[in-house]
């Protein structure tokens, strides 16, 4: 095939063998989230440009290297969304659905973009969950959103392998303090520094904290601590929700070089990081985010929210054979029959058993063929048991049942007993 037909690099094309896991964990996430009363919000993935320079910050590595950004037939500058929140916040503004201080506990599932280099657990069209919740300022809506991701993991069979990581940033004028003396200390130091980090002393100093190089780190070893900044009252939000995440037993690590990548954040951000996937390593992360819809033209609202990367999630549960068996299976029962008599009769049937059993699995023999080749489709679809429906079967009114994945022989069972037969029978899987 040309190179110029094939998909492009960083963005890939979820496969039929995939898709059943996306559609268990993206099901397992809906559910839990109704079950706390999020409801789903859907924004387009297209936004004016503008949106999250405003947001995100113009000075972000977000915006300045990796945003997919386009010029219309109008001439206006356009943004494949590189993330959800400035998304969601902009949709809450338009319609004014968290005006007058009314709650709202939103959530939304899709693709995102961001130009950087493909790699294992990264791609440059990705997909995340995002939860955001606006009109809530206290520490104990950022302890829900940490409890439900720790019972998502627990469904979810991860829990051990993953890890909390807690941290404030204060308020702005907590931040402005604090940022104010940490550049003053690696000013004073600059030779040591690395380039990027040189760069963005000047543009966005806390992210050197979260520096890859050593010489960095080691540098950032004596350098101020935001916690000795941190005004009285997120001193109080922070403790407050310390509180509440031990007494709800969860365990968490203090991250004092935690920032986020975005300049929306305020007072409590978080991440569950990974020791399972090499350098790719955080699959949820959010935080406070309070001064954002004020920034965007909307009233002082508070927000707190966090997004989690599902190609991440994927990856972790298939390394860490969290894949439940029956997600791999996407068909029950096979029905193969033989002679137009019976493929017309096996249709019929075929309908009858979705009628009884609702969230059957059954495939039909789309197709004349010799019984060993029908039967060879029916092992290679995966199916548990494969139905099988010819002359003798249809003069007698029974069909032949038939186990493919484990012991016991082909026996006749008689049109009226078949459902409860495949109830008991699938039980025992």
């Amino acid at each position: 095939m040309s190179k110029s037909l094939q998909a492009i690099r960083g963005m890939n094309d979820i496969l039929p063998e995939q898709t059943p896991l996306w559609r268990y964990f993206e099901g397992a996430v809906a559910n839990l989230l109704d079950g706390y009363g999020y409801r789903q919000i859907r924004m387009p993935i297209v936004e004016v440009t503008e949106l999250f320079k405003r947001s995100i910050g113009e000075v972000t590595d977000i915006v300045e290297k990796e945003m997919y950004t386009f010029a219309d037939r109008n001439g206006d500058s356009l943004t494949l969304r590189p993330e959800g929140t400035a998304s969601c916040v902009r949709a809450v503004l338009e319609h004014g659905i968290a005006g007058g201080g009314q709650v709202q506990k939103l959530w939304y599932i899709g693709p995102m973009f961001r130009y950087e280099r493909p790699q294992k657990g990264r791609y440059r069209q990705f997909h995340q969950i995002g939860v955001e919740v606006f009109n809530l300022d206290g520490p104990d809506i950022d302890a829900e959103l940490i409890l439900l991701t720790w019972r998502l993991w627990g469904l979810l069979g991860i829990r051990d392998a993953v890890k909390l990581e807690l941290n404030s940033l204060g308020t702005s004028a907590a931040r402005a303090n604090y940022r104010a003396a940490l550049v003053q200390y690696l000013s004073a130091r600059l030779e040591l520094l690395d380039e990027d980090s040189k760069r963005r002393l000047a543009s966005n100093p806390l992210r050197i904290l979260d520096s890859k190089v050593p010489e960095t780190q080691a540098l950032l070893a004596d350098a101020p601590k935001m916690a000795d900044y941190l005004d009285e009252e997120s001193r109080i939000h922070f403790d407050g929700l310390k509180a509440r995440l031990d007494a709800a037993g969860i365990p968490y690590v203090l991250n004092p070089k935690l920032v986020r990548g975005l300049d929306y954040y305020s007072k409590t951000v978080f991440e569950w990081v990974t020791d399972q996937l090499g350098a790719q390593g955080t699959v949820c992360a959010g935080g406070r985010y309070d001064g954002l819809v004020e920034q965007m033209g909307g009233k002082p609202t508070a927000g707190v929210g966090f997004a989690m990367g599902i190609e991440r999630l994927i990856l972790l549960l298939e390394t860490l054979g969290q894949v439940p068996a029956e997600i791999a299976r996407q068909v029950d029962l096979y029905l193969c029959a033989f002679g137009e008599p019976a493929e017309l009769a096996g249709l019929a049937l075929a309908e009858r058993l979705r009628d009884q059993l609702p969230g059957l699995r059954l495939q039909v023999n789309a197709g004349a063929g010799s019984f060993k080749s029908q039967l060879k489709k029916a092992d290679k679809s995966g199916a548990l048991f494969a139905l099988v429906l010819g002359e003798d079967e249809l003069a007698q009114q029974v069909i032949g049942f038939k186990p493919l994945r484990g012991q016991g022989e082909q026996q006749n069972i008689a049109w009226d007993a078949l459902p409860e037969h495949l109830v008991a029978c699938l039980k025992q899987v």
